[in-house]
């Protein structure tokens, strides 16, 4: 298969600033050989970047990135894309951002990327990138379910407004933050300037330097807490019973993310959101000494006590088979 072109997911709450953010990343030349595919291009500030119109949903910026309207479905825009890439109707590019709108939930556009065929031939999952609030996102955490459903699947949350919002309004959020996600990676971000390196790197946080904070009660019993094991596991069985548990309550299981010692020289790396679970990649060492398997989940309504027991009983039962 020849290499497969990353799709980064840019999501976020109304409002949060996504679409500044994104206006600063379509100025920027190191994006260029970037496709970017918008909901309605008028909502993104680009005139100024304009090099040339393609047709009626399609520009070129002066950075080289391609942008486009999303019209329908995402998978038929990215087939779409990629032919009119071989016709030369548009310049190459080696990347994708897509703008989800502010209502959006991310799980279903990854299971896009995973399971149509002729998308996950070509394309693969990147960084998922929210925006949150400074000014305004502990109140949207209370009241608007979308924004935890964003905030939770995310490998980067990106606190937008920081130059505006109270400093110990923006600590709060931040602590709130890590208590949903403490598998995401922080950043502050002001006026949308931020580093595309750092901001559109492939989520591939080590789980090892994860802390975990006490839930806060809030978000309707979301709650982070992590698996240890100590001996390696049956990779086999450890497939079964994860595909069990989500077929089960997948829809509760927003994120698992973890390093599994499966007797190899290295570990699996595993990466679920909700019923979507990436391809598992085999690395070729593990990072530290530490080579016990340490799975982040993030739930709703869920035990860890549970999870622990199931595992362990199910891993038992199949050692015995074994």
């Amino acid at each position: 298969m020849a290499e497969r072109l990353p799709v980064v997911l840019v999501t976020g709450f109304l409002g949060s600033g996504k679409t500044t953010l994104l206006s600063r990343l379509l100025a920027r030349p190191e994006l260029g050989e970037a496709a970017v595919i918008v909901n309605e291009l008028g909502e993104v500030a680009i005139d100024h970047h304009l090099l040339r119109r393609v047709d009626e949903r399609t520009v070129v910026l002066s950075s080289g990135c391609v942008c486009c309207t999303l019209r329908g479905d995402l998978a038929d825009e990215l087939r779409d894309l990629l032919s009119r890439r071989t016709r030369g109707e548009i310049p190459p590019f080696r990347r994708v951002l897509v703008e989800t709108t502010g209502l959006a939930d991310p799980a279903p556009i990854l299971n896009t990327l995973l399971v149509e065929p002729v998308v996950q031939h070509h394309f693969e999952p990147g960084a998922v990138v929210a925006t949150v609030d400074g000014v305004n996102g502990l109140g949207q955490l209370d009241r608007q379910p979308e924004t935890l459903k964003q905030i939770v699947v995310a490998d980067r949350l990106v606190v937008t407004k920081a130059d505006v919002a109270a400093r110990g309004a923006v600590v709060r959020l931040e602590e709130r933050l890590r208590t949903l996600n403490p598998a995401a990676e922080l950043l502050e971000v002001s006026f949308g300037e931020v580093d595309p390196g750092v901001l559109l790197a492939p989520g591939d946080r080590d789980p090892r330097g994860i802390e975990l904070g006490e839930s806060d009660g809030h978000g309707g019993e979301i709650r982070a807490f992590v698996l240890f094991l100590a001996r390696p596991v049956d990779w086999s069985a450890f497939g079964i019973w994860l595909t069990m548990l989500l077929q089960s309550r997948g829809a509760d299981v927003l994120r698992v993310k973890g390093l599994l010692d499966v007797g190899a020289a290295g570990p699996v790396l595993l990466n679920g959101v909700q019923h979507v679970v990436h391809p598992p990649e085999h690395l070729d060492a593990w990072p530290d000494e530490d080579r016990r398997t340490r799975i982040v989940f993030i739930v709703r309504g869920i035990e860890e006590a549970e999870l622990e027991e199931s595992l362990a009983a199910f891993d038992a039962a199949a050692r015995l088979v074994g």
